[in-house]
């Protein structure tokens, strides 16, 4: 252990970085290990298993420089697909805290990054940690009767709160319902079971004669649960967010289905440059990211639903709008994140 940490201190040395040149030390430290790096956060697959037909569950061990999470929070995971660095958000499931992260990847035909690591996750494999965030955290000080609620994919930032609770040995009450399509589909349902202390209700869409609770959320559901919870947390689709929320307004919510964005009837006609290219449109009214990949060019992208900041660029002129807050900025020489971002007028954008 002595050993380790005097080479991470002398690694991490302002010395050795100027010796090493203009590309540091972790340029060449990689080349041992790709994990052995000071800067980029960086996780070596340990183990993985497929206990869903739909979802595959990866076992990372990050390095230092990986900063922790909080449980309920989201990590952007990068992997190299044909040559091509791709970025998504996926909540761990793992207690915070934790030595080891995991993943539990929710397959979906036509995402290109769930199904790449559906096929080919292994152990052995090094996947990039490029930033933590998000708000779906619990309080510092836990409420005392805690409703959580989720649905498909949306387990894992719950399952996180849960064996986080569990782990601090929570006195409270706490509820959970989960919502998947067949019991075969259901994650983590033999844990669950298991779990002391915690009432948990499923519900199957496809099935709902084997599930504890019969259609899709609704005032029965929630008087069957837990009435009048002192909190309550939601992630999973669009729909089943909604349906929450109108049962319980102050519901802190998540979902990682990106909107539909409509067209707007009369796109603003305007000229959009993409600096560092000599690609120019006109505005055809779509996300500035939709119309930079139609127009040939592959800007780093990820959510595509303004939350994992994968997409960033500098807009160096004209004015934007944000298509989830409805802000319209025109001031020069700002990030703008452009997943979500519509031109008005003529804009320039370096990619």
């Amino acid at each position: 252990m002595f050993t380790q940490t005097l080479t991470r201190r002398v690694l991490g040395s302002s010395l050795v970085d100027l010796l090493t040149g203009p590309h540091g030390v972790d340029r060449y430290t990689e080349l041992v290990s790709p994990t052995w790096t000071q800067n980029d956060a960086r996780a070596r697959v340990v183990a993985v298993r497929r206990s869903t037909p739909r979802s595959v569950t990866l076992l990372l061990e990050p390095n230092d420089a990986f900063p922790g999470f909080k449980a309920g929070q989201h990590v952007n995971l990068s992997v190299d697909i044909d040559g091509r660095r791709r970025t998504r958000c996926y909540s761990p499931a793992s207690a915070e805290g934790q030595r080891l992260l995991e993943l539990t990847i929710g397959r979906h035909e036509s995402g290109l990054v769930s199904e790449y690591l559906y096929r080919n996750a292994e152990p052995g494999m090094v996947v990039g940690l490029d930033g933590v965030g998000g708000d779906f955290v619990l309080p510092a000080i836990r409420p005392r009767r805690i409703l959580l609620i989720s649905g498909g994919s949306g387990i894992t930032p719950v399952m996180s709160m849960l064996r986080t609770l569990q782990a601090e040995q929570y006195a409270g009450r706490v509820t959970f319902i989960h919502y998947a399509r067949t019991r075969e589909e259901a994650c983590y349902h033999d844990e669950l079971a298991a779990m002391p202390r915690v009432q948990v209700l499923h519900g199957y869409t496809r099935s709902p004669e084997h599930g504890d609770l019969q259609g899709y959320f609704s005032a029965e559901h929630l008087r069957a649960a837990m009435p009048n919870p002192d909190a309550v947390y939601v992630c999973g689709p669009l729909a089943l967010v909604a349906a929450v929320r109108e049962q319980c307004p102050e519901a802190v919510s998540e979902s990682f289905v990106p909107p539909e964005f409509a067209a707007p009837s009369e796109p603003s006609g305007g000229r959009v440059t993409f600096l560092g290219s000599t690609v120019s449109v006109v505005d055809d009214g779509r996300p500035l990211l939709e119309q930079a990949e139609t127009a040939g060019l592959t800007p780093a992208s990820g959510c595509r639903m303004g939350i994992c900041h994968s997409c960033t660029c500098r807009k160096t002129g004209g004015t934007v709008r944000n298509l989830i807050t409805g802000a319209v900025s025109s001031a020069e020489g700002e990030d703008i994140q452009i997943c979500v971002s519509v031109p008005v007028g003529d804009v320039e954008i370096d990619l």
